[in-house]
């Protein structure tokens, strides 16, 4: 990729991650903790819970303050890499 490519975002920035996993008491907290490795200002009302029509899946939208392209690559990776974790938008 090029040096001089002009990333669109602006940093710092409120940035919504949508993560979605199968239905478990320990879910929300197991995602805020990967979360808050690499952002550790990320408070709990940063994190709004929704169960699937069916209650077996639950989303999580967690909105960060992200301050740069790498730390939401850094995220993105941890969650995506986790086990608990089907998807992440």
């Amino acid at each position: 990729m090029s040096e001089d490519r002009k990333d669109i975002m602006e940093f710092p920035c409120r940035f919504p991650l949508k993560v979605m996993g199968e239905r478990h008491e320990a879910f929300a907290a197991t995602i805020i903790e990967v979360v808050r490795e690499h952002a550790p200002d990320l408070a709990e009302h940063d994190v709004v819970a929704r169960d699937s029509s069916g209650g077996r899946y639950i989303s999580l939208t967690v909105t960060v303050t992200a301050v740069s392209r790498e730390q939401l690559d850094r995220i993105y990776l941890a969650l995506t890499g986790h086990a608990m974790v089907k998807v992440v938008l």
